[in-house]
Formats: structure tokens, C-alpha cells, sequence
């Protein structure tokens, strides 16, 4: 999960992590459906039903082409917005040795926020970044993701958090 400006070194190493794996990768890519069945499986959620959250889900689909791109032709977003409870397979999320730095969110987190775009695929993530790589480790890349290095070095990171390669 990239939470800070990029600097030069970060654009080489991912070009570098490009380079090594592109050719080894396959289109894997879960649907938006199937990433909300994995979290509602895996995760207590507590649906959100406020309408500026789920702008800002719409939004970031709409607003920003590579996940505009994903939306089915003459498709429309359909947001849902979550947060994760502390209990069951979510405990570990806030345990102290999983949290994020307090600086990198500007506070700490009682509540983890999960925005999915059930007919992209999109999601976002606030108050864990090992949430984030959890999904991006789970829902893998299509053949365009996996034309980009910023993509496919986010994704191999997410794979090695978790011991996935």
C-alpha cells in the first residue's frame, strides 16, 4: 500500500520487482463479488450505510482511470462500506505489533474503514496497511495491472508479507 509521496529509489526498486516477475505472472484477478465474499467469510463486518462514504468509494472508481477501466461497459459502481470489528480473524488487525504507525494515519484507529466496489473490483483500506496487502495478496492482477510496476511490485510485496512467494 503505497502511504507516502514515491521517491526516485521506490519507481527504480518497483521497476526492478517488474522486471524480475511480469513474465512469470498470470491473470488471477477476483471480482469485486468475490472479494467481498472472502472479507464476509473471513471478517466480522459492520455495514456502512452513509452516503459520503460510499461517495468516496463511487468516486475513487470514477474519478481515477485505472479503476474506472475495470467497470464493465456501461456499468455503474455499486459501493458498499464496512468496518471491521475486533473480534474473530479480525483481532489481529489491532493488535499493537500489527498496527500502523499513529504518524502515518495522523491518529490511531479504533475502527478500520473497508470500501469495496463490488462491480470493479476497487477497494480501499483505512487504518491497516496489512488489511490492504491481505487484499491486494487475494485478489491478484489482470493482464492490464500486470503491464504496470507499480501494480505488480504492490502486489509481490503483498505475496511476501504473507509468506505467499
Amino acid at each position: 500500500m503505497i502511504t507516502q509521496e514515491v521517491t526516485a529509489a521506490q519507481l527504480t526498486q518497483w521497476q526492478a520487482t517488474w522486471l524480475k516477475y511480469k513474465d512469470e505472472l498470470t491473470p488471477n484477478r477476483k471480482t469485486g463479488e468475490e472479494l467481498l465474499i472472502y472479507l464476509q467469510n473471513k471478517y466480522v463486518l459492520t455495514e456502512i450505510f452513509d452516503e459520503n462514504m460510499l461517495e468516496a468509494i463511487t468516486k475513487n472508481v470514477t474519478l481515477n482511470i485505472p479503476y474506472s477501466e475495470k467497470l464493465p461497459k456501461e456499468s455503474l459502481p455499486k459501493p458498499r462500506a464496512f468496518s471491521l470489528e475486533n473480534s474473530g480473524n479480525g483481532e489481529i488487525f489491532y493488535f499493537p505489533e500489527n498496527k500502523d504507525p499513529f504518524e502515518l494515519w495522523g491518529a490511531d484507529f479504533i475502527q478500520i474503514f473497508v470500501g469495496i466496489d463490488v462491480t470493479s473490483g476497487f477497494y480501499m483500506v483505512e487504518g491497516s496497511t496489512m488489511l490492504w496487502d491481505e487484499l491486494c495478496a487475494f485478489q491478484g492482477l489482470d493482464e492490464k495491472d500486470i503491464d504496470n510496476y507499480v501494480c505488480v511490485a504492490q502486489y509481490i510485496d503483498s505475496l511476501k508479507r504473507f509468506g505467499q512467494l
